[in-house]
């Protein structure tokens, strides 16, 4: 090969950092493939617009067919976002016998196996590390470097948005709505932050690293979700009097056969390492039978290390073309998926109460608990001046979700409960 082509879909924040790597890494890229690569053609939606590039005349254009057409361009990169109209683009190209490098979490999330299909019916690459927690390597890592262990449980803050919010909720005692106004003025959160705050994004990434990491097709439906827009300022007080992080976390967990996904605000020790990763950082934690519990760390977006991810796929791809063993790197997932039931899940909980100040309510809620095999671990009763009730905010030991859950409905029936404040998860706490 004299050169290896790239066509791109997008030049916003991403692509524009694709484009700075392989002009400022050329001399790397060519020493690791063996010729050099190059930019031919860029789909955009305005081209006069200002994207701090110098760009070759005749590289933008605004037809795709330009990009997805063209015999001369071997790779195909996605990094304009979308779901329905992108991945008929994408099929377009494989169907052309092009490589595919994508940064699309949505898409994937929604249509990855029929993607990673036509790729390799068509005896192309499809990769998409990017999709996953911006510059860190975690699916490569699942993929090839795990690739002789069995993991049994991913757990991991994948959205730096909820994570910024939620440190400054902490180390500042912040309410959400504040720091939400702030995030949006830094352009870490969008100006609709629905996504993020309400756990999708979140979501669709940990539908990606389970079906990966448990090699089962595990869909965004399958995984449960619960944002961050209900925390208060008072939920993260009492967590740390109690030796809690809050953080919104994504979970997987495979016990034998069947599997949970969640994502869901969750208390952490203070001294589990994801509690100390801050601000718009990400970090995934990863059990494997052999290997034990590992760690990978980094920026989880923005323009160079979402690109690094990108360019990384492209040498990918680049080598197999030279080895010609494109089309192998999707494997059908090995295991038929299996959801664990409601009595299967347990966690400790973390509960907070506002209830009648009167003698007998204490006891009751003991009562009510015991009589499903639930005890507490942590306890504290504070009084709520002048309103005539108390606070009551409590850590179960382990529970059954569904034994919870009926507890919930209880405490809900129950005539001296005014009202169950707040309720998540405690994750880490005790000993599996």
């Amino acid at each position: 090969m004299e050169s290896i082509s790239i066509g791109l879909l997008g030049l916003g924040t991403v692509g524009a950092g694709v484009v700075k790597i392989i002009e400022n890494h050329q001399d790397k890229l060519s020493h690791q493939i063996g010729c050099p690569v190059k930019v031919k053609k860029a789909l955009v939606q305005d081209l006069e617009k200002d994207r701090g590039l110098e760009i070759e005349d005749g590289i933008l254009t605004l037809n795709p067919e330009d990009v997805l057409a063209d015999p001369e361009i071997d790779i195909v990169v996605e990094v304009m976002g979308g779901i329905e109209a992108t991945k008929e683009h994408l099929l377009e190209a494989l169907k052309n016998k092009k490589h595919v490098v994508t940064a699309n979490k949505d898409l994937m999330a929604v249509h990855g196996p029929e993607l990673l299909k036509a790729a390799s019916a068509n005896e192309c690459d499809l990769f998409y590390e990017a999709s996953v927690a911006g510059g860190i390597p975690i699916l490569r890592s699942l993929v090839d470097g795990l690739a002789s262990d069995r993991i049994t449980k991913m757990m991991g803050i994948v959205n730096g948005t909820t994570n910024f919010i939620l440190t400054k909720m902490t180390k500042e005692g912040r309410t959400f709505d504040d720091v939400l106004k702030e995030a949006q003025d830094l352009g870490f959160a969008e100006a609709d932050p629905t996504a993020d705050v309400g756990g999708l994004d979140a979501a669709r990434k940990m539908a990606i690293m389970s079906t990966l990491g448990f090699s089962m097709n595990v869909d965004l439906s399958d995984v449960k979700v619960k944002g961050i827009t209900d925390v208060t300022a008072e939920d993260i007080e009492y967590a740390g009097q109690f030796g809690y992080t809050m953080k919104l976390i994504g979970y997987a967990h495979r016990d034998g056969e069947k599997v949970e996904v969640s994502v869901e605000p969750a208390l952490l020790p203070n001294e589990h390492p994801l509690s100390s990763v801050n601000d718009e950082y990400n970090a995934v934690y990863v059990y494997g039978e052999a290997v034990g519990e590992t760690m990978f760390y980094g920026p989880g977006a923005g323009s160079l290390p979402t690109a690094t991810a990108v360019v990384s796929d492209m040498v990918c791809t680049m080598k197999n073309m030279r080895l010609g063993v494109t089309g192998k790197s999707a494997v059908n997932p090995q295991f038929e998926k299996k959801l664990k039931e409601r009595e299967e899940i347990s966690s400790q909980y973390f509960l907070r109460l506002h209830v009648q100040d009167e003698i007998g309510v204490l006891a009751k809620l003991t009562s009510i608990f015991s009589n499903h095999g639930v005890s507490f671990e942590k306890i504290l009763q504070n009084p709520l001046n002048g309103a005539g009730y108390s606070e009551i905010v409590l850590v179960t030991h382990k529970a059954s979700l569904d034994h919870y859950e009926d507890i919930l409905m209880e405490l809900k029936d129950y005539h001296a409960i005014h009202s169950i404040e707040s309720s998540y998860r405690v994750e880490g706490g005790e000993k599996e």
